[in-house]
């Protein structure tokens, strides 16, 4: 799938020092002045709105932020001496980046209790308008990062369970389809089929892409159906893209994203190709064991075809039971003359599946 990013959001902080609320790209707490630590984990605010100012938008998309060596500030990605200490930034650590934060939530607004007076604020405020404190608390367990999660080891142990108890059934029905036990059965009625197809040349119909049809091909109608499905865009594609989710750039900034798939449509024809077809069969039946063949009448441009068909049918009685065996073995057939006796092999399912002379 191709990721699509739709935009850029502001993550928040919260500081370990006050455990004040601070946003993303501040490097220090605006309650306490502590610096944001190495090891921060941003998260998202209850409710994101994209962000739309040029310059934070230009930082968003520099890059994972850097932090000096030697004294531990943070400093943005395209810089090369600390602004803290002045040191030179090319040993320094950047920000992992590419953590998933979690989905991508706006809408409209709603008010957030402050944790310390009470008082409602916007669902995007840091501190709360009444007593100043920090908001932190309340938004930050709101929200929590995407977890996808893995089948736990009960439930691959049932699957597999499962699959074994399917595999053991299938070779039971098996086992017991192939089970035979024998019968005497005694030939009461035969009966035989032969049939001949006769061919003309016709219009016959297919379905396949139109780049595969034939210049010959008479095409009926096509619709545009979906032929392929790829990552990248393509002409005459449809995007189809899941839940948009947000992930830490690294710079106190989130990406928010969507993991997108293209379906590819191309045209699917119905044509049709003139080409020897059958459009008739010549049958000939009987009850003796003097099989003969059809003769069928050929009219205008008609042929012969080469499928001819024959078919030979048994019918015995064992006990009580009427078995019918059919065969294309014309010697085996004439063999099974009326009265005579034959050992019937019969499975678990009360079928027919083989016979022998006796």
């Amino acid at each position: 799938m191709a990721r699509k990013k739709i935009g850029h959001v502001e993550l928040q902080w919260t500081c370990p020092n006050c455990a004040g609320l601070n946003p993303g790209p501040e490097k220090l707490c605006g309650n306490c002045g502590a610096p944001q630590p190495k090891d921060v984990e941003f998260f998202q605010a209850k409710r994101q709105e994209l962000i739309s100012d040029e310059g934070k938008i230009a930082q968003a998309e520099a890059g994972p932020d850097i932090h000096c060596p030697y004294c531990g500030s943070r400093n943005p990605a395209d810089a090369e001496i600390c602004n803290q200490c002045g040191g030179d930034l090319k040993e320094g650590l950047k920000r992992e980046s590419g953590r998933v934060v979690g989905a991508f939530k706006t809408g409209p607004m709603t008010k957030v209790a402050c944790p310390n007076c009470g008082a409602e604020n916007a669902d995007t405020a840091i501190n709360c308008d009444q007593c100043g404190g920090s908001l932190a608390a309340e938004i930050k367990d709101t929200d929590s990062p995407v977890q996808i999660k893995q089948p736990s080891r009960n439930r691959i142990w049932i699957i597999a369970g499962i699959a074994v108890l399917l595999i053991l059934a299938c070779g039971i029905f098996f086992f017991f389809a192939n089970r035979t036990s024998e019968s005497t059965g005694i030939v009461q009625d035969v009966e035989w089929q032969r049939s001949v197809p006769i061919e003309a040349i016709v219009p016959v119909e297919y379905k396949d892409w139109q780049e595969n049809v034939p210049v010959e091909g008479e095409i009926l109608i096509c619709t545009e159906e979906v032929r392929y499905v790829q990552s990248e865009p393509a002409p005459n594609s449809v995007e189809i893209c899941g839940t948009p989710y947000t992930v830490d750039s690294g710079s106190g900034f989130g990406d928010v994203v969507q993991d997108c798939e293209y379906e590819v449509y191309e045209s699917f024809c119905t044509y049709t190709v003139q080409e020897w077809s059958v459009v008739d069969t010549a049958v000939l039946t009987g009850n003796d064991y003097s099989p003969i063949w059809p003769e069928p009448t050929i009219e205008g441009e008609q042929r012969i075809g080469e499928d001819w068909e024959e078919t030979y049918t048994i019918i015995f009685e064992s006990g009580n039971e009427r078995y019918v065996y059919s065969t294309n073995d014309l010697s085996l057939y004439q063999e099974a003359q009326i009265g005579s006796e034959w050992t019937l092999n019969i499975n678990t399912f009360g079928n027919l599946v083989s016979i022998e002379s006796q």
